[in-house]
């Protein structure tokens, strides 16, 4: 995005940008999300629920269902869950072969999106203690 351009701002994908804060570790990413993730949910109880719900049911059960039906045999379930891990894996690669990452990163997916729900679950625990918008050592309503 190019300066002067009426204020607007580019919201889509770019490898143009970087950040200007280092986040070195999995600490400083989860803080970073954590700080917000409550707040983008308006600090709504029920909004909470269906994400953490849905997220659950979305990127989570999948995995569960494919060990429990192995483990049961119950190759229907796990035909299922296959599937589903598959077109979640197929969906992420165009995100994963913009950034120029290894291709095999395609199928985190799941992992990422249980600690992207770790991480929100913690951002509404902060917010009700009052340790919500933490930020360089402040605390921000």
């Amino acid at each position: 995005m190019r300066f002067g351009t009426g204020g607007k701002i580019w919201l889509g994908l770019s490898n143009l940008t970087t950040s200007l804060r280092p986040y070195p570790n999995l600490d400083t990413i989860w803080d970073m999300v954590a700080r917000t993730a409550y707040t983008q949910l308006n600090y709504s109880p029920l909004l909470l629920l269906g994400t953490l719900v849905g997220m659950g049911i979305i990127y989570i059960l999948p995995v569960i269902g494919l060990i429990f039906s192995l483990v049961l045999g119950k190759f229907l379930i796990a035909i299922a869950s296959c599937l589903a891990l598959t077109l979640m894996t197929v969906s992420y690669y165009p995100t994963i072969k913009f950034y120029q990452c290894p291709w095999v990163l395609s199928f985190c997916l799941p992992a990422i999106a249980f600690l992207y729900t770790l991480m929100t679950l913690d951002s509404a625990l902060r917010h009700w203690q009052g340790k919500g918008g933490a930020w360089k050592g402040r605390v921000y309503p």
